[in-house]
């Protein structure tokens, strides 16, 4: 049996978002780092086990070569830049390792996040970082509840991990991480009628709007992908809202997590490529994103026995 990551979990109330790129000739040291990640995780957490302190480590593509031999993840591939006709755009961005650090509080997040930054050393670089919060009741800075469609008990392992289609990383999963920078002032314009048709919810209920009254260009319609059979293909989304006050920059950081990448990329194509000509998300209308980056997330197996270097 091969022990996941934590990648289910209880909704946090803060995270730390940390995307790093390795410096070239200091793929040993990432290694070595690397092995340690789920002691140190144990370590800092042991002190306030009720503040559910997780670690959860992506590895990119580039990365992936540089570090290991043997097979690669199947799914594992740089994440593709989308150009919409309408040209909203989905830029690609540097990243060979993701940390996402959550917890119930911000101190615990912000404490592994300072070690898990000494013990890489001089070997990344931080090229992205975002210190993230639960809005209020789970919603995000757009008024509207994020996440109440997640899968839960053994649907959710069905969406997440990986299984014998791939089965040297059986129990890994892939994670697609993107900032979204919000627009407040013209989104607050609107009326509740017009963003909940752009949403696809009711605002202050979360209620969902049946399927033939779903505006063709809102979020929830072009985010709902389903299988040859017709069945709807889930992911697990755990956005976060943050912002910073002094230069006004606030928004929403989407991450989310699948069994195979194939599934975020449909829904990445159908907001920025629309499933139809003319057709975009709404939502890109106010909220531009300005990052991008897919990773692999292995077993907490395969990082205390990294396979061989090249």
């Amino acid at each position: 049996m091969t022990e996941s990551q934590n990648v289910i979990v209880p909704m946090p109330r803060a995270a730390v978002f940390l995307v790093a790129t390795v410096r070239p000739g200091r793929e040993a040291a990432a290694r070595d780092a690397l092995e340690g990640i789920t002691a140190l995780e144990r370590s800092v957490g042991f002190r306030v086990p009720d503040a559910l302190l997780t670690c959860v480590v992506g590895i990119g593509s580039q990365l992936w070569d540089r570090l290991f031999t043997g097979p690669r993840p199947r799914g594992l591939h740089p994440f593709a830049e989308l150009k919409g006709p309408s040209g909203h755009h989905a830029p690609a961005t540097p990243g060979d390792l993701l940390f996402h650090v959550r917890a119930r509080r911000a101190d615990l997040c912000f404490e592994l996040a300072r070690h898990l930054r000494e013990a890489f050393g001089d070997a990344i670089e931080v090229v992205d970082e975002v210190h993230a919060f639960k809005y209020f009741d789970d919603r995000d800075l757009l008024g509207f509840v994020d996440g109440s469609e997640n899968p839960t008990g053994g649907t959710a392992d069905d969406a997440v991990f990986v299984g014998e289609e791939d089965a040297p990383f059986r129990g890994g999963s892939y994670v697609v991480v993107q900032k979204y920078l919000h627009d407040l002032p013209a989104w607050e314009a609107l009326g509740t009628a017009e963003q909940e048709a752009a949403i696809g919810r009711t605002k202050l209920a979360n209620i969902e709007f049946p399927d033939d009254e779903k505006a063709p260009d809102a979020h929830i319609a072009l985010n709902s992908v389903t299988d040859e059979d017709g069945n709807e293909l889930k992911i697990i989304r755990e956005n976060m809202a943050f912002g910073r006050i002094g230069d006004g920059e606030f928004g929403t950081y989407f991450i989310g997590y699948a069994r195979t990448p194939d599934v975020i990329g449909r829904m990445l194509r159908n907001m920025f490529l629309g499933d139809r000509p003319g057709v975009h998300d709404r939502i890109l209308d106010f909220s531009r994103a300005v990052t991008g980056n897919l990773f692999h997330v292995p077993t907490k197996d395969f990082l205390d026995d990294l396979p061989p270097s090249p």
